[in-house]
């Protein structure tokens, strides 16, 4: 059984933004809940039920308000299994890792990892074991499952998850991946919850793109990452690669977003019709100078036609 109680004790890790500006954020499940509560109040249900949703992953404080837009498109009364794909923040890892636990807890309530579903991706010699040590020091799930509880509250004993960790793939693990998952996409009681920020910009990230037709550095990187989603929209793996290898944009889930984007594909080949759009996006700062750091966030909602 993993512990995510202290859930909101170390969430500005690596990837994250400055501990120093992050606020106090709630320990107890009534305090996180009411703030969720809060959160998707503000919030409509324009593109339910959802079979996948893109949403960040840092602390609350910063992206609470934005991951509502996508959590509220999910639908608890279809959904039954809960696939999570993070990305590996903390250990190399060239293809995709299960837990080794069975049980997430979280301060609203478990919730039980699918095994079944476990057993199926196990024997296909695709993945790997997450440590606990790595399960527990990776936030890229763990930041999901909160929300997750939250978004299927109505129905807590109904549904199972499935944490995958998904490691530095190249682009054909990605299409392996994709193909792999693609039938379980298809699958209309299933939902697919990839989790991404976007740019991470500043000297402490090592990245510093900035076109300055686009005005204060800040209209850049949203720029740059509304580029990104875009190309995310059209659904097309290739092309987002393309934009990933030309602008290097640190989106930290861009293998995750790889896999699903291929596992669409797949299902395109189909007949399937599905279409995928951003609901919203925020910035941890307002980036002006050279000086200054920023995490972008974005949510958005995969619909199937």
């Amino acid at each position: 059984m993993l512990d995510s109680m202290d859930l909101f004790k170390d969430v500005c890790k690596e990837w994250n933004v400055e501990e120093a500006e992050s606020e106090v954020e709630p320990q107890s499940g009534p305090q996180l809940n009411a703030q969720l509560e809060g959160w998707l109040s503000q919030v409509q249900s324009t593109k339910r039920p959802a079979r996948a949703i893109i949403a960040p992953h840092a602390g609350y404080t910063y992206c609470g308000s934005c991951a509502a837009h996508a959590y509220k498109q999910v639908d608890p009364t279809v959904t039954r299994k809960i696939f999570i794909l993070g990305p590996s923040h903390h250990v190399p890892l060239s293809r995709c890792a299960l837990s080794s636990v069975e049980i997430y807890r979280t301060p609203l309530y478990d919730l039980r990892i699918d095994q079944k579903i476990y057993g199926e991706l196990w024997k296909t010699g695709m993945f790997e074991r997450m440590s606990l040590q790595t399960d527990e020091d990776e936030h890229s799930i763990e930041m999901h499952l909160p929300y997750t509880a939250k978004a299927m509250e109505s129905q807590k004993d109904e549904f199972t998850i499935v944490p995958v960790l998904v490691g530095a793939l190249s682009e054909s693990k990605e299409q392996e991946f994709g193909k792999l998952f693609s039938k379980y996409l298809a699958d209309p009681s299933n939902l697919f919850v990839v989790s991404s920020d976007f740019c991470h910009w500043g000297q402490r990230f090592r990245y510093n793109y900035y076109d300055e037709s686009q005005g204060e550095i800040y209209r850049s990187i949203e720029h740059l990452d509304k580029m990104g989603m875009s190309i995310i929209e059209q659904l097309d793996p290739v092309s987002f690669s393309n934009y990933l290898k030309k602008y290097h944009n640190t989106i930290c889930g861009r293998h995750p977003i790889g896999v699903l984007l291929n596992a669409i594909t797949e299902l395109q080949k189909n007949g399937m019709n599905m279409s995928f759009s951003f609901l919203n996006y925020a910035q941890s700062s307002q980036c002006r100078n050279w000086q200054d750091s920023s995490v972008s966030y974005a949510a958005g909602a995969l619909m199937v036609h």
